[in-house]
């Protein structure tokens, strides 16, 4: 439809597309700003304004494609940093997307921090995939535009992660969604705005949930080496394989896989949870050159039954091995790194065939649940 034809239909866009800001009330969750997207096709979501900017719920015509956790939306005034000797960030991980970094991902570390000039703090304590994710954004924008007969739906804000005689790093967010198509475009700029020589680390937790996430789910993905298995002690001894997902399991302990995918000709790396019953699938594409490293989490667990997809700008190694290894990225006053991905709904079986035939074209993942890992981590261009 032209835009004419939409304004003659209502009197503004917004009872079929739009983008309104709403504050939650209840619960964990009271304060919180949150902002509601509609693509006007059945797509559905929210963004937490306080929480870093991220994807909270996700659904399409009624079917959530987004996680949900026992731990709920949780307020980030609740949230504790140190808690539970790093492991707090369990308490308030929820959603579809939670952002990990920007100094730090993955497991808890104690590193050295003589760049920062400071005496008395030698060494800086990291929690679990680092502090972004429950950090307050500045809203510094959101709406609706018009451009022709094109309207795009928009949001825009800044975290800031700080401290004297420590880091000054920015994320800068821009989330954006074509009325009348069901993709949601992510744009990261993450700036140093300091002037020590900082750190930075950075992945996303994509969570996928049920129903979308149920038994006879695959995942698909152009892997050109399984690498790493957190498992790989007892690798065939849950009975879960990396592609296909079972029903909800009592007892499980999750299991984490580190992938090295292939990208095209364009460097873009397109990885997707389908479900052949529903016809129904999410395809998450990044580039390859911006997450060179790709995590794929299994939480198979009743009650708390999740997948992830987690593109990474470092191995599974984690922090240490980063500096040993010369790859962790250095930022100056003023560097940046940026991070463009894709979310795409493939609502039907013919995009769910589409994307996996895509995705087959770059690399055919191994056919096997179990391939054994070859433990090479390719190495890694650094910066700074």
């Amino acid at each position: 439809m032209t835009r004419a034809e939409v304004e003659s239909h209502s009197g503004r866009s917004g009872h079929a597309a739009g983008v309104r800001l709403m504050e939650l009330g209840d619960g964990i969750e009271r304060g919180m700003r949150m902002l509601e997207f509609r693509s006007g096709t059945g797509l559905r979501f929210t963004v937490l304004v306080d929480r870093a900017m991220d994807i909270a719920d996700c659904e399409y015509r009624g079917q959530a494609i987004g996680w949900h956790s026992p731990a709920g939306f949780r307020s980030p005034a609740l949230h504790d940093y140190e808690g539970e000797g790093g492991l707090g960030w369990m308490r308030s991980f929820s959603g579809m997307m939670v952002t990990c970094g920007l100094d730090h991902i993955l497991f808890m570390a104690e590193t050295e921090t003589s760049s920062y000039v400071y005496g008395p703090r030698a060494t800086a304590s990291h929690s679990l995939h680092g502090r972004i994710g429950t950090i307050p954004a500045r809203l510094t924008g959101y709406g609706e535009h018009w451009e022709g007969d094109e309207l795009t739906l928009w949001a825009e804000g800044v975290v800031t992660q700080a401290a004297v005689f420590g880091e000054h790093l920015e994320l800068h967010r821009r989330i954006e969604v074509r009325a009348g198509t069901d993709e949601i475009r992510l744009s990261d700029r993450v700036v140093s705005r300091g002037f020590y020589r900082t750190p930075h680390m950075y992945c996303y937790h994509i969570n996928v949930g049920h129903p979308l996430l149920e038994e006879g789910a695959r995942y698909l993905a152009p892997v050109r080496d399984v690498v790493w298995a957190a498992h790989a002690e007892s690798y065939e001894a849950q009975g879960v394989g990396y592609r296909v997902f079972p029903a909800p399991q009592d007892d499980f302990h999750e299991q984490v896989w580190q992938h090295e995918m292939a990208a095209d000709d364009a460097g873009l790396v397109p990885v997707a949870l389908v479900n052949d019953r529903l016809g129904l699938g999410i395809m998450v594409t990044t580039r390859k050159d911006q997450f060179p490293c790709q995590y794929e989490w299994q939480n198979l667990q009743k009650g708390q039954y999740a997948m992830g997809i987690e593109p990474s700008t470092h191995h599974v190694l984690g922090n240490q091995a980063a500096r040993d290894r010369d790859e962790m990225i250095w930022l100056h006053h003023g560097d940046e790194r940026r991070y463009d991905t894709t979310f795409t709904i493939l609502p039907d079986a013919a995009a769910v065939a589409g994307a996996e035939a895509r995705i087959r074209a770059i690399a055919a993942q191994p056919e096997q649940d179990y391939p054994a890992p070859s433990g090479d981590f390719v190495a890694l261009g650094a910066a700074g």
